[in-house]
């Protein structure tokens, strides 16, 4: 085989893992796929021979994912709301086979950590990358990067943790939410929501969404009714969905624009609702 046709075919075997690896550290859907085709130019673009392409494309993509995070991260502090990553939507059936265990309430606490904290943890809690590997990838000495391991799992291990939920009982709790929630039905949302229920709504000041993280369930159901008798039409179920890791589903809200909820579960209650409406993330959603 020619050089070439071996570095596509390398190249081709893990693709989808280092489109996960970028979406991961920035967040984003579309600025993953950039990362991973500036990988793919300087990768195809290498005359040495390469003996472990994995952990060199790991380390190139790591490392233009970090140089991204930077104006990442001062988007972020100018941001119009709470702040969510664009949703990875994947179809309902692939909710107890999801090749990771990162979920959007791990995206949001990742939001914590220095890029270098994040970085470490994803490579070595999530893609099982040795320590001495991640340290070469983050050009720095072992024991700082098993330091900023270590932090960073303390940091997030709350949100890490995944409820023992099945796939139909998931489905069946999204599509009853959505049913609640679209007529205001606060006898089915009070049997639905946790007591310490938290509404995330990311709008980003382009289109109407909470400017605020909601929390309780009391003024969770106030917002509901309300949202549900100032509605001139109701809101349109499209499908249910796997959200980062999560049950959903995909819907219009009642002015027709996109949008995708995913819904912490656990003991059959919901303990958090991630809302996505900002429209720039969800271009890449199929209708």
């Amino acid at each position: 085989m020619r050089l070439s046709d071996q570095r596509t075919a390398d190249f081709t075997s893990e693709r989808e893992r280092l489109v996960r690896l970028s979406y991961r550290m920035l967040g984003s859907v579309s600025e993953a796929e950039d990362v991973v085709q500036d990988a793919w130019l300087r990768w195809a673009g290498t005359e040495d021979e390469i003996g472990a392409p994995a952990a060199y494309l790991t380390r190139i993509v790591t490392r233009l994912c970090l140089d991204r995070m930077k104006s990442a991260r001062a988007r972020r502090e100018t941001y119009v709301g709470p702040w969510l990553p664009e949703p990875l939507v994947e179809t309902a059936d692939a909710y107890e086979t999801i090749a990771d265990d990162v979920t959007v309430t791990l995206m949001v606490a990742l939001e914590r950590l220095s890029p270098l904290e994040r970085a470490a943890f994803l490579l070595h809690e999530v893609f099982d990358v040795a320590l001495t590997e991640v340290a070469v990838v983050l050009d720095r000495e072992p024991a700082a990067v098993r330091q900023l391991a270590s932090r960073a799992r303390k940091n997030v291990q709350t949100a890490r943790q995944r409820y023992s939920v099945g796939a139909a009982e998931a489905e069946r709790i999204a599509r009853a939410f959505f049913a609640a929630s679209r007529d205001g039905d606060v006898a089915a949302l009070s049997a639905l929501l946790a007591r310490d229920v938290e509404i995330h709504s990311d709008g980003g000041g382009k289109v109407l969404a909470f400017r605020n993280v909601v929390r309780g369930v009391e003024r969770a159901l106030r917002l509901f009714v309300s949202a549900h008798r100032k509605a001139l039409t109701p809101p349109t179920f499209l499908r249910t969905a796997i959200i980062d890791g999560l049950s959903g589903y995909v819907s219009l809200d009642p002015s027709g624009a996109l949008q995708t909820t995913a819904l912490g579960i656990r003991e059959s209650k919901i303990f958090a609702i991630y809302i996505v409406k900002n429209p720039d993330k969800l271009t890449h959603i199929r209708v």
